[in-house]
């Protein structure tokens, strides 16, 4: 039963051909509705959990297409493969399975197993994510959930997803009897014909919900000074934010962030990590040396870069700056042209307490 997953329709099915459905053709879409209770609640419990040797906790909030407002009464439904990568069970999908409906607070659970890859097969193990909401008359399919340790997930494989819903890369957390993954879920991202108002042309950096592509500016100033380390690959697990400035930032402004960043910094006891890139044509190393020495910024990396380094996460050098809070190597908040004013640093600060993720200090 290990390839029957992708059956379930008939291609003359006009639900299947259509293309301007929201989410796009999608084969085994009716399969959603097979055997799904009346009631679903935010929280489900597959048949796996009890005797898995490797448990798994899947929680996260879902988000509106904005990627910050939580959305209730979303239905998700998800099944996956057994320990030695079959369906087994009754259904196509097989008994590892089930559905639930984001609360109050767009949050909800999956308590379950790790799956195993196909056998004899170079695809990564995974987990198949489909979303019911109210903008859709049919469900339609996220990316995979696959895992960030899966040998088989090479960049190549990792490079190709569509990033539906955002990513589908699960980063495992480490409790004392079963692993975590927290991961959030952003309707409409990267969904075909899903009616999502288009502000491309002020857009800067990669979307909420996204993961962070790795760069490699050098370090002017702080913990990495005279390196080009890469912040996401040496410290992504962490919560974290990458400032970068534009072209025509004004000085000052830079200034003031970089204190409002230390600041932050020193309140969050060293674990949130801050990274500010600028263009390497804007100023001189020996300058923004200057600089930190004279803001005294001890946890801040001042870094500089190339239009190169800076297009790696989709940074528009034409707006003041890009502000992305990141948690694990994903952005869960963006901001574009944002002013050193009190009510947006505030703004910031408070984001940061509520995109943290309840499992923040746990490796």
């Amino acid at each position: 039963m290990v390839f029957q997953s992708c059956e379930g329709q008939s291609e003359e099915d006009p639900v299947v051909k259509n293309e301007l459905l929201i989410g796009g053709p999608f084969e085994n879409r009716d399969l959603f509705f097979d055997g799904m209770p009346e009631e679903i609640n935010s929280v489900d419990t597959s048949d796996s959990w009890a005797n898995a040797k490797q448990r798994l906790l899947i929680t996260g909030t879902i988000f509106g297409s904005d990627g910050r407002t939580p959305v209730s009464g979303v239905i998700l439904y998800y099944y996956h493969t057994d320990e030695n990568g079959y369906y087994s069970g009754e259904s196509i999908h097989g008994d590892l399975r089930g559905w639930v409906k984001s609360d109050v607070n767009g949050q909800y659970s999956i308590y379950t197993s790790r799956p195993a890859a196909y056998p004899d097969s170079d695809e990564p193990a995974h987990i198949h994510p489909t979303i019911l909401e109210s903008v859709a008359d049919y469900p339609y399919y996220l990316d995979a959930f696959v895992f960030d340790d899966d040998k088989l997930l090479t960049t190549a494989k990792r490079n190709a997803m569509e990033n539906r819903g955002g990513s589908g890369v699960l980063r495992l957390i480490k409790s004392d009897s079963y692993d975590i993954a927290e991961h959030d879920i952003f309707l409409g991202l990267n969904i075909p014909n899903y009616p999502v108002e288009d502000n491309a042309n002020r857009n800067s950096g990669k979307k909420i919900g996204e993961d962070l592509t790795s760069f490699t500016p050098y370090h002017v100033w702080g913990a990495d000074k005279g390196s080009t380390a890469c912040p996401i690959c040496k410290y992504g697990k962490h919560q974290g934010i990458l400032y970068f400035t534009g072209e025509n930032a004004d000085l000052v402004e830079i200034e003031d962030w970089l204190v409002f960043f230390e600041e932050e910094s020193i309140r969050r006891g060293g674990l949130l990590k801050v990274y500010m890139m600028i263009n390497d044509e804007r100023i001189a190393p020996m300058d923004l040396e200057q600089m930190g020495k004279k803001l005294n910024i001890q946890h801040v990396a001042l870094t500089i870069g190339n239009e190169k380094e800076m297009a790696k996460n989709g940074i528009n050098l034409e707006v003041d700056n890009t502000v992305m809070i990141y948690r694990r190597s994903n952005i869960v908040d963006k901001y574009i042209d944002l002013k050193p004013i009190m009510e947006n640093q505030e703004l910031l600060s408070r984001r940061l307490e509520e995109t943290e993720g309840a499992f923040l200090g746990r490796k």
